[in-house]
């Protein structure tokens, strides 16, 4: 039997460990002690943040004895063989769904498992909702009468599909969608009834990423479980969101909506033909209620920390530690003979998947010579500076993790190009013989410290690698939002200043406003040959419906704006920021100055939707958003954070930072034109073309 506490440690800093070690947090018997990523900057990070040591080298962690389990979190190809490394190591392990990328690949770790005498976890989450268990106790115990079918639904949009990042591993490959989600769907199907016959795959509302294939945004499955008929579907489109089981039976059926973690029966009634509609919709509208107010009692009183998803990961947690700490058998949801059933039916399906086309090729086989580096090159903005540059015939560089991207058609005139950004060395070496040198990225921090280290450091060392090379040109995106634009009754123009204590903004402001000082000092200095561009809201194909600029989504069909909507806001097209980006690269006069790129005064958030409406046939509701009441919750949130929650780096914008999201200060956007001779869609019928009709917001 295990000694208390299981010391485990984390493989894999990206967004899910945050929710894992949230989790771990909240469950008996466990410590989390260490971290592990190939990221210094992302593992100490996140060891900072939960008080952890950190590690870069999975040997050295596994050398160092501290931790007696392990949650792989990284890359699904490398699930398989991190989970055996760690097994035949001694240590038992939590791997993140899909456990493996095949039947095959799942056996060998079972058996890596049972050769160590060590415990493997499915991380099948969603099954230790508490609404789950309801949900199977009711069918194991008859509850619902004889099962004759199920639907198993995942209706969530995948933002990444229309607006990127392209290079993430479940786009890579169309098999790596069902691989990402199927799991958690056909994990429900095998607990709840067994192995799974797939007899049907069906695809549709396919997508084609840039320079690549096409990806289906809809997956419809039929399929058999014993005498129950299965039917998973799977839509990826902007929908609204339905992630739910249906269980039918002869007595009653049974919905889960998993993402709330809700359970509601409809049953029948006795009563007579009048009473009978009658007391069935009361019976559901009160089983509604109770659920409501269970949840929102369960919510409050934790702090937000038993959200759904942070239950089902306590729900697997639990079930994990509370084995290895009993020495009983681990929970059947999660274990080995679970995940085997659950891979081999995912291998069963994509058997059936069809051969995707050939990927589109490069007109020619030449090697690119470039003379202009983009760093942030596969992003929104990036993907159409890239392309606007090759198509007035420029060679460009752009920095890149992995070896293929969105411009594998243009691999003729674009060279994929790997160096760490905190490494000097190998950016000064990837600026060899280049000429500009774009730097459109950010870091994703939640800490100051982490912005000055990661945001504001990097960029120094970006520009100083610039310099070092002899380059004529180094453009720098910052942003429109470190302005205070609360004030409608001022007009910003770039001769605006920011504030000078930034301390009261949003750490994106705050950052982005910090780099731009420091590099006007490097300017004035050291002689940097700086350009600023700072885009305003930027919209067009590529961009994402639910964009944060204009206001706070809640799934594609809802959306709260910054303040009443009805002020004008900055809009731009994507494709009139690449131009005022080469321009800027094209004109000697724009050294030294800085830009704001915004559209001519055209549409306000609540006519940008209305035209939504009238171009696509998609009534989204829209809310004004009183941005006292978002500054005063916000406020509470960040007492509880700081002082119940003992988060560190805790921050508290200021309410002129909250009236800023709304873009209440018009802008003057006359020097970018008369500089730059940068001309942006000024009519707005072409516009709403570009923005809305042509952009491909709802994915079909």
């Amino acid at each position: 039997m295990t000694q208390h506490p299981i010391k485990t440690a984390i493989i894999g800093a990206g967004y899910i460990a945050d929710w894992h070690a949230e989790a771990l947090q909240t469950t008996e018997g466990v410590e989390l002690v260490a971290v592990c990523d190939l990221s210094r900057s992302a593992a100490e990070g996140f060891a900072e943040r939960y008080g952890l040591v950190a590690y870069t080298d999975l040997d050295e962690l596994l050398a160092a004895g501290v931790c007696d389990a392990v949650h792989i979190l990284t890359p699904p190809d490398s699930h398989a063989v991190l989970a055996q490394k760690c097994l035949e190591a001694g240590v038992h392990c939590l791997v993140e769904k899909p456990v493996s990328l095949s039947h095959e690949e799942t056996q060998s770790v079972v058996q890596a498992a049972e050769t160590a005498g060590k415990t493997f976890v499915a991380g099948h989450n969603f099954m230790g909702l508490p609404s789950y268990q309801r949900l199977k106790e009711t069918v194991q115990s008859g509850g619902l009468g004889r099962v004759t079918s199920a639907d198993i639904n995942w209706h969530f949009p995948l933002a990444p599909l229309r607006s990127g990042p392209f290079g993430l591993w479940l786009l890579r490959e169309p098999r790596n969608l069902l691989l990402e989600l199927g799991p958690h769907l056909y994990a429900f199907a095998v607990d709840l009834f067994g192995p799974i016959e797939i007899e049907h795959l069906s695809l549709g509302k396919p997508i084609a990423l840039p320079a690549d294939t096409d990806r289906p945004q809809s997956w419809r499955i039929i399929a058999r479980s014993g005498e129950v008929d299965l039917t998973f579907h799977i839509s990826l489109v902007e929908t609204v969101d339905d992630r739910s089981v249906t269980v039918r039976g002869s007595t009653a059926a049974a919905r889960l909506d998993y993402a709330n973690d809700t359970l509601v029966m409809q049953r029948e009634n006795a009563s007579d033909i009048v009473m009978n509609p009658w007391r069935k919709q009361m019976d559901q509208a009160g089983q509604h209620l109770k659920e409501g107010f269970v949840n929102a009692a369960r919510q409050v009183s934790s702090l937000n920390r038993k959200s759904a998803y942070g239950l089902s990961f306590q729900g697997l947690f639990s079930a994990f530690y509370g084995s290895l700490n009993s020495g009983t058998s681990l929970d059947a949801r999660f274990n080995g003979e679970a995940a085997l059933e659950v891979m081999q039916a995912i291998d069963k399906t994509l058997e059936m998947l069809p051969e995707s086309a050939a990927k589109p090729l490069p007109k020619t086989k030449k090697k690119p010579k470039p003379t202009v580096l983009v760093i942030g090159g596969t992003g929104f903005i990036g993907r159409a500076l890239t392309r606007q540059l090759v198509a007035q015939g420029k060679d460009v560089r752009v920095l890149s993790r992995g070896r293929t991207g969105p411009f594998d058609d243009i691999a003729d005139h674009v060279d994929l190009y790997s160096a760490a950004l905190n490494n000097k060395t190998a950016l000064t070496e990837a600026m060899q013989g280049i000429e500009a040198v774009y730097h459109l990225g950010k870091s994703m921090d939640t800490t100051w410290e982490a912005c000055l280290q990661n945001d504001v450091g990097v960029t120094v060392g970006i520009a100083e690698a610039a310099m070092d090379a002899g380059v004529s040109r180094f453009i720098y995106t910052g942003t429109i939002a470190s302005y205070d634009m609360s004030d409608q009754d001022e007009t910003i123009t770039e001769h605006t200043g920011f504030s000078q204590d930034m301390s009261d903004r949003n750490l994106y402001a705050r950052s982005k406003a910090k780099c731009e000082e420091e590099l006007l000092k490097m300017h004035d200095r050291d002689g940097l040959p700086l350009v600023i561009a700072r885009p305003g809201i930027v919209v067009g194909e590529g961009g994402p419906l639910q964009h944060w600029g204009i206001g706070r989504w809640h799934g594609a069909g809802a959306v709260r704006i910054w303040g009443p909507g009805t002020n004008i806001l900055p809009f731009v097209l994507i494709d009139d920021v690449a131009k005022g980006l080469i321009l800027m690269m094209e004109t000697p006069e724009a050294v030294g100055k800085s830009f704001n790129l915004v559209a001519d005064p055209m549409m306000s958030a609540r006519d940008y939707f209305a035209a939504i409406h009238t171009a696509l046939g998609a009534k989204i509701a829209v809310s004004s958003g009183n941005l006292n009441v978002f500054w005063a919750a916000d406020a509470v949130k960040y007492g509880l954070k700081k002082y119940a929650l003992r988060r560190r780096g805790a921050i508290r914008p200021s309410l002129a930072d909250w009236k800023s999201r709304a873009h209440f200060s018009p802008f003057d956007n006359s020097l970018p034109k008369d500089i730059l001779g940068w001309s942006p869609e000024g009519n707005k019928e072409v516009f709403v073309e570009k923005a809305i009709t042509k952009a491909n917001l709802l994915g079909f």
